[in-house]
């Protein structure tokens, strides 16, 4: 696993847009699906990453740049998958900027991939504003977090291309009431596919798996 330290600077979001389109063609070389995986804090974005691996090696090659306040440990676990990892350290900041996995790109290994996550850091508010070249953003909700999320972080959630409700199988322990959820989601971004999954049983992460596979090879045909 090879760490690399970035320290955020404040950037224009024009500035942002220079160096994501730059991303963007590098990744398009490269024929790479480029997913940028965002959620709140606990959420269980790092479990899904987890068992997503493990359903997804040996179908297609995977690489991760993992993106985190100070420390390491979710990418050690990554690693752990027998994924390559590049890390990146905020150091405080609260999301990643396309300058930041720009440079975490270029120290990931030179085989060829087929998918690419970028674990962007917990949070459910600046992410969403920063593009980092990716091909699209998806957001992972825990049953946990209540179903309210959608209406108190609207951007998020209207700019995901798909969207993960974890920890399904803690909802009868909860209040949160998945119609609700739809329902809010139906107005905010009515096209969005949502996948019920559990990063603890594994329910729903084949169907998600399944998803991933038919956009990696949407991308392929596109080249």
């Amino acid at each position: 696993m090879l760490m690399v330290q970035v320290r955020m600077e404040s950037n224009l979001l024009g500035a942002n847009e220079l160096l994501a389109r730059n991303n963007r063609r590098n990744f398009a070389q490269r024929r790479l699906l480029v997913i940028n995986l965002m959620s709140s804090p606990g959420s269980g974005k790092t479990t899904i990453l987890e068992k997503t691996i493990e359903n997804l090696n040996g179908k297609i090659k995977l690489g991760v740049i993992e993106g985190d306040l100070y420390t390491d440990r979710d990418a050690q676990r990554i690693e752990q998958k027998g994924v390559k990892v590049v890390q990146i350290n905020t150091e405080g900041a609260c999301h990643l900027d396309a300058g930041m996995v720009g440079k975490a790109f270029h120290n990931l290994p030179d085989d060829p991939l087929d998918l690419l996550f970028i674990e962007n850091v917990g949070n459910l508010v600046c992410p969403a504003e920063f593009d980092l070249g990716e091909d699209f953003k998806a957001v992972v909700i825990s049953t946990t977090e209540g179903n309210d999320k959608p209406v108190k972080y609207p951007l998020i959630f209207r700019e995901a291309k798909v969207i993960l409700l974890n920890k399904i199988d803690l909802l009868p322990y909860t209040n949160f009431s998945l119609q609700q959820f739809r329902e809010d989601l139906a107005q905010i971004n009515p096209t969005a596919p949502v996948f019920l999954v559990s990063g603890r049983t594994g329910e729903g992460i084949s169907e998600w798996n399944e998803w991933i596979l038919g956009e990696v090879r949407s991308k392929r045909a596109e080249s």
